[in-house]
């Protein structure tokens, strides 16, 4: 099948989250409270269930995870530059800067187990696992230097990051939880990623780009075009499986993640700036993500 055909479900929840929240009775209240829902319960015991239940063999994956990791740190130190800009305001990008390295889990995982089907799935929770807490710190620590807020304190409140490092000290440890626990938790992870995805549907607003759109663009070249591009060359460079590198470059055009307008709000930032960066980046990347994918057809 085409894969644009094979992204098309997971892009048509967002499309049913936006038509819900602006053409009925279930508008932005409802979805703000299924956000903080998503966020701080349904996702983090998806992370938690996928990475307790996946063997991390890391021999065979650490490559990838090199790979991720990699990719994931030049968009961090791009983003950052843009600081040095002539004429950049310094509370949009520290608002901002996020949007260019940071992605959205819940598309990631709905795409992975589509296309990879449960490895799929595995590797990609350990990308999460990996890249999840490097992101939140990068994403926090401009907004807490802008806005005097402690960084530390952000950082043991990010419920991402907790439940990612819950899980990883759970498999290292060989935790097994009763069957009733694990059922549960699986049931609770399986609600996160459809409703998840309507959640970013919900949020689409193009918001007040204008007010820095030179910015607003380089700061969407580097999460659509110069990541994939970087991610292209570290698969290449570390020789990695043809599934792999699938992998990475789904990972490395995704859209940007719906909670950097969360974090921009809760820490002072540009709430309306990033929401307008979130949304067209979501856009691009429901036609990024199958253009990559052909990309890396032609090079292998």
């Amino acid at each position: 099948m085409f894969d644009v055909l094979l992204l098309l479900p997971d892009f048509l929840l967002i499309l049913v989250g936006y038509v819900l929240c602006r053409y009925t009775s279930l508008n932005r209240p409802v979805w703000e409270s299924a956000e903080r829902l998503v966020y701080y319960l349904l996702f983090p015991v998806l992370l938690f269930n996928s990475i307790v239940r996946t063997p991390l063999h890391l021999g065979a994956t650490a490559s990838l995870g090199l790979a991720g990791v990699a990719t994931v740190s030049c968009g961090i130190g791009l983003a950052y530059l843009l600081r040095l800009w002539p004429g950049v305001d310094a509370r949009n990008q520290a608002s901002g800067a996020q949007c260019a390295f940071r992605f959205n889990s819940f598309i990631a995982l709905a795409v992975a187990e589509r296309m990879l089907g449960a490895q799929g799935v595995a590797w990609v929770a350990l990308l999460i696992a990996l890249c999840v807490p490097i992101c939140n710190v990068a994403a926090v620590w401009p907004l807490a230097r802008h806005g005097g807020h402690g960084l530390l304190r952000e950082l043991m409140r990010n419920p991402l990051i907790l439940s990612t490092l819950a899980g990883l000290a759970a498999n290292v440890l060989g935790l097994k939880f009763p069957e009733l626990a694990t059922l549960t938790l699986h049931r609770i992870g399986q609600a996160a990623l459809p409703l998840g995805l309507m959640a970013v549907g919900a949020g689409l607003r193009v918001g007040a780009l204008k007010d820095a759109p030179g910015l607003a663009t380089a700061l969407l070249l580097i999460r659509h075009l110069v990541t994939p591009l970087i991610a292209l060359v570290f698969a290449l460079m570390l020789n990695l499986p043809a599934e792999q590198r699938l992998l990475l470059l789904i990972f490395s055009t995704l859209p940007t993640a719906s909670s950097c307008y969360v974090l921009a709000m809760r820490m002072g930032g540009n709430g309306a700036f990033v929401a307008g960066l979130v949304t067209l980046s979501t856009l691009i990347a429901m036609l990024a993500m199958p253009l990559s994918l052909l990309m890396l057809r032609l090079v292998g």
